[in-house]
This record gives structure tokens, sequence and C-alpha cells, in this order.
């Protein structure tokens, strides 16, 4: 059993329990972000063609081994499974989707630490007129692996910047071969 002490001052108490320092000094997750973009050669319209899909990101971005989707990705609530080359699976919703201004939000539905070591996370992909060609800009908002307070390494904010970071920046440059190449 605890035991508390009170503390009289000009009618405040203030009640100290042993360990409430200690707990008061430890603290969980901070959201983390990421943005990566990338400049392409071609119209915005071509771009929006390959990246706007929401089923189809396994057609441009070289981690993903295979994707399935429930609905046609242009509504909210649309669904997809990605399996990356690494063995992990990630499943996410589609929470806002805009084809007149080529932007899309989803969330990660269930963490799955060997995909990426992150336990949440949402991101939105836009692709806006950049000169002659286009910007694509991916924004990703996320938790670490573990959620504790003292993470290991492997699951730690750092590992899910830099795991996340790989990811958008692969992918980005995976859908600029894409449609640059024209394949």
């Amino acid at each position: 059993m605890r035991r508390f002490h009170d503390f009289r001052f000009g009618g405040l108490v203030l009640a100290g329990a042993l360990g409430v320092a200690t707990a008061a000094l430890a603290h969980g997750p901070t959201p983390q972000k990421i943005e990566a973009t990338v400049t392409i050669a071609a119209a915005p319209d071509k771009v929006w063609a390959v990246a706007g899909p929401f089923a189809g990101i396994a057609g441009w971005n070289p981690l993903i081994a295979s994707g399935t989707s429930k609905g046609d990705g242009t509504k909210n609530g649309d669904t997809r499974t990605l399996t990356l080359k690494n063995g992990g699976v990630l499943h996410e919703s589609l929470d806002e989707y805009d084809g007149a201004q080529r932007s899309y939000s989803y969330r990660l539905d269930d963490p799955d630490l060997k995909a990426l070591p992150v336990s949440s996370y949402s991101a939105t992909l836009t692709v806006t007129p950049e000169g002659t060609g286009s910007k694509v800009a991916w924004f990703g908002r996320f938790y670490r692996g573990d959620t504790g307070n003292e993470p290991p390494e492997e699951l730690s904010d750092a590992a899910g910047r830099a795991a996340m970071k790989t990811y958008f920046e692969t992918g980005l440059a995976g859908l600029k071969a894409r449609v640059e190449g024209g394949r």
C-alpha cells in the first residue's frame, strides 16, 4: 500500500507518493512525420492515371510484391491489402479521395511490424503541376512500432522514420520510373 503525505500550503493540499515523480517523467510516443516528393516529367493527369488508383500502388512501388482491393479505390472506406517483398502485409483504408484535385488520404488498419515498424499511420498522396511536369508529394504521420516508454531500437521513432522514409522515397522513385519510362 502506498503512503501519501499531505503537505498543506495556504489551504492547498499536495499529495506526494513514492514513484509519482518517475511516472511524471515517463512519456509515451509522439507523432512522427515524413514527407517525400518527386518531380516527374509528365503532365499531372498522366501521373495521376498511374498514382491515383488507390489499389494500383503495387504497380509502381517496387517494395510491394502484390496488392488486392475491395471497392474501386475512389470511395471512402475502400480498402487495399498490400503484401510487401519483405513478407509483411499492410491493410489500409481510404479516408478521402478527390480525383479532381488529384489527392487521396488513407490509413493503416492493422499494424504489421514486419512490414513497417510503426503502430499506426495516416498518409496523403497528391499530384500537382510543377513547371511543365508534375510534383508528387507523399506525406505521412505515424507512431513508432512500440508505443511503450522504452521501445527497443528496431521499434523506435528513428526506426519508424527510416522505414517510412524508405517506403515513400522508393515508391516515388518507382512511380517516376513507371511514368517517365512509359511502362
